[in-house]
């Protein structure tokens, strides 16, 4: 493959150099190209970000016949350190809210399951603690990543004995009295001050760095290379930090993208540019040389799990064609929490079935009432979500579940998929030929309005910035075409051959009874009555082009039916005077 200018800069050169790589801009290859110009015989570390990036570029160092890079994740390699060295025991999933009061015997105070979110709290610190570049807990002050009131004010009530116990239980992980946490040896490798013995440390996806993963790269004695993209760092949650921006290293750019075009980049640039409502920001400047023609795979991204789900229950109930779905990391994480809890447990205790709930936490209450309680005390945002569905679809959601996974399909037959959905998070580093965004990402509408009805202090500008991120992740997932509600374009964001504007949805989280299963009760013929006059203009050669083009692409008929202005029977009347089923199912 022909590299380009900004590619050759980073081969050839030489100390320690950071590299903000847009979206699809062979970061990767540049990487690997780097490496490959290196003295065979030097040592050479390739940090990845996960397991999976670490399967993808351990086999491509393979491919190329480098044997001299090993290739790890900051975790794999913290394992092999801490994890063997002191016989400790693994706990695959982080401990449940429920078990962190029975190991510390924490007694509420009289309030409702004060306990539990007590609880809670502890569990969070301790995360906060394990991520971090600070030798004590002490050295925090968890309440800095607070940002409601009622919740700051809980928190601060029982400080002290939230910290003391997050420090017991630190302790008893320590002294191997009960199963470690990965957070928690990685945290230890990191307070070891390790020195890994690499001539290079190659560092990918470095603006999702957690500080305890940046301090042990930063302090080690080899050439060090750290590279990603400012804009795409979305784990703020995870306490992750820009280490981009921390790193200080010669710094060099890939501007140009591969995986999409002209009027994608400018779209992303568009987006980006919306940072400058907030603070002052250096436009970015993307190239899109990408020339992509096919649509062989179609995904839907939303920004939360619960607009997903919305959107895969339309699909489902209404688009009857689709026979294979996939869902990015595993269809059963969209319907459990983080913590354990699952969306059958919640709507058990909706119907008062208290005796058929799993889940020790949500078995301890009384009715949602008291659920939302606790909620309300720990920013709980997936409870939260798991509420919101229940109340809106109630008895229908294991029959929705069952109709979801019927056609759900597993990983290893992904390419048969008609549909991928996937939230940003999980998609993250995928790419797919065409996308249609859920309208329940920011707008630069909501971002004007909080910055003109907010004092500059009570503005969380880095939240906003990563909701902006979110955002320019997702529309530089596809390689051809994208489908966005108008509410999501930059103002005055010119038309586009590649970029297709969704109207006539509210703005904001997808609206519940936009997406009712139950069937509209009026008729096609009232429905149209309701329709703008082009709904009965006649059929021209560039709007049947334009269908068969979005027909191809898998977008819903009742999405096409708003973008034309007709009735979803007066869509599906075209599909088949087309005879468009017959050509491209």
């Amino acid at each position: 493959m022909k590299l380009t200018q900004e590619q050759w800069d980073i081969i050839n050169s030489s100390g320690n150099i950071k590299i903000n790589a847009v979206a699809g801009s062979g970061k990767t290859t540049t990487v690997i190209e780097y490496a490959k110009t290196r003295p065979k015989t030097a040592r050479i570390l390739y940090l990845a970000f996960n397991r999976s990036v670490k399967s993808e570029a351990k086999k491509k160092f393979e491919e190329k016949g480098m044997l001299n890079v090993k290739v790890e994740t900051a975790h794999s390699l913290a394992h092999k350190n801490v994890v063997y060295r002191h016989n400790y025991k693994v706990r695959n999933q982080g401990y449940k809210t429920h078990e962190i009061a029975e190991l510390l015997n924490i007694t509420g105070d009289g309030e409702k399951h004060t306990e539990y979110v007590v609880a809670n709290h502890i569990n969070k610190f301790i995360a906060y603690f394990c991520n971090s570049d600070k030798r004590k807990v002490q050295d925090l002050n968890y309440l800095d990543t607070i940002s409601d009131e009622k919740v700051h004010a809980f928190v601060a009530k029982f400080y002290p004995y939230i910290e003391t116990q997050a420090r017991l239980l630190l302790n008893k992980m320590d002294k191997g009295e009960i199963e470690i946490t990965h957070d928690f040896y990685l945290k230890k490798f990191q307070l070891g001050n390790p020195q890994l013995n690499y001539d290079y440390i190659l560092f990918d996806e470095g603006q999702d760095a957690s500080p305890a993963m940046l301090d042990i790269f930063l302090k080690q004695e080899a050439t060090k290379v750290i590279v990603g993209d400012t804009h795409q760092q979305i784990y703020g949650w995870r306490h992750a930090v820009n280490s981009l921006e921390k790193a200080d290293f010669k710094t060099f750019h890939l501007s140009t993208s591969f995986r999409f075009s002209q009027d994608i980049a400018s779209l992303a640039n568009a987006i980006l540019d919306w940072k400058a409502h907030l603070a002052k920001h250096q436009p970015v400047s993307i190239k899109g040389e990408g020339d992509h023609k096919a649509y062989k795979t179609k995904a839907i991204i939303a920004r939360t799990n619960l607009g997903l789900l919305l959107k895969a229950i339309e699909y489902v109930t209404e688009k009857k064609k689709i026979k294979h779905i996939y869902f990015e990391g595993n269809i059963n994480s969209y319907t459990y929490a983080e913590d354990g809890a699952s969306l059958y447990d919640v709507l058990n205790l909706y119907n008062g079935k208290n005796h058929l709930i799993r889940d020790a936490l949500i078995k301890s209450m009384k009715d949602l009432g008291e659920l939302e309680e606790y909620i309300d005390k720990t920013e709980d945002v997936q409870l939260k979500m798991m509420v919101e569905i229940v109340k809106e679809y109630g008895n229908e959601i294991p029959d929705i579940i069952k109709a979801i996974k019927e056609k759900h399909i597993d990983g290893d037959q992904k390419g048969k998929a008609d549909i991928i959905f996937s939230t940003v998070h999980r998609c993250k580093g995928m790419e797919y030929d065409a996308i249609q965004l859920v309208n329940d990402f920011i707008t630069e509408e909501s971002i004007e309005k909080l910055k003109a009805g907010s004092k500059e202090k009570e503005l969380n500008v880095s939240k906003l910035n990563e909701e902006i991120n979110l955002l320019y992740v997702a529309v530089t997932r596809t390689k051809n075409s994208i489908h966005i509600h108008q509410d999501l374009l930059p103002k005055e964001f010119p038309n586009s051959p590649r970029i297709y504007p969704v109207k006539d949805e509210p703005a904001g989280p997808p609206q519940f009874k936009e997406t009712k299963i139950k069937p509209d009760p009026k008729s096609s013929r009232e429905q149209s009555k309701e329709l703008p006059g082009k709904a009965y203009a006649p059929w021209t050669k560039d709007l049947d082009d334009k269908l068969t083009e979005m027909y191809c692409m898998g977008i819903h008929v009742k999405d096409i039916a708003k973008q034309f202005g007709r009735t979803k029977g007066a869509i599906a009347s075209r599909v088949k005077k087309l005879e468009l089923e017959e050509n491209y199912d």
